[in-house]
């Protein structure tokens, strides 16, 4: 039989009353308490433990606290990834972010869900599904993303969108809920650049 940590990290469900769950969260609360009450110039302190709790992390990536999350062993970071402050990753199921992503402040990943019966979900039942979010993504702030997202490479999600369903690569996505809105074109990228040089 398998135990309901094994049934949460396969997307099954599971009740959360089983001990070893909850020491896990504990233990992930006093790291992550650690790394909120560190002082500004803590940087490597900070890293570490974000190296020690996380799945696995790039050379280069920077949370600012506060920070919160579960259990920090589903998350996994790319390189040059930057979060700004009041990030929440509940990460019941794999978390899986690549290179130069970039968040803005307050986005909340959720990869937690209940019953929508009250019966199964006043018996503590819930589950968790996976959300990945691809290479090159910028998430504006006080953004949430559900459970089983996928947000597509080089895409932009505008301030205060509800993701709920996958986005795909390339588009400027906003909403709620989130809909994509336009491709990014090569015209972005040329006007970006002769504002630059003028």
């Amino acid at each position: 039989m398998k135990s309901a940590k094994e049934k949460m990290i396969a997307g099954l469900p599971y009740i959360d009353s089983e001990g070893q769950l909850f020491k896990e969260r504990q233990y992930a609360k006093e790291e992550l308490k650690r790394f909120n009450d560190s002082e500004p110039k803590q940087l490597k302190f900070r890293k570490q433990i974000i190296q020690k709790l996380f799945k696995a992390t790039g050379t280069r990536f920077f949370l600012e606290p506060p920070f919160r999350c579960d259990y920090g062993y589903n998350i996994a970071i790319g390189e040059n990834f930057y979060s700004n402050y009041n990030c929440t990753i509940l990460d019941g199921a794999p978390v899986t972010i690549g290179d130069n992503v970039l968040f803005g402040p307050n986005v909340s990943l959720f990869t937690a869900g209940h019953p929508l019966h009250f019966e199964a979900r006043n018996q503590g039942w819930e589950f968790a599904l996976p959300i990945v979010i691809e290479d090159n993504v910028w998430i504006g702030g006080h953004v949430v993303v559900n459970p089983g997202v996928r947000i597509g490479k080089n895409s932009v999600i505008g301030s205060g969108s509800i993701v709920t369903k996958d986005i795909p690569a390339d588009v400027v996505a906003a909403g709620n809920p989130c809909r994509v809105i336009r491709n990014i074109t090569e015209a972005d990228r040329i006007t970006y650049a002769e504002n630059l040089s003028g």
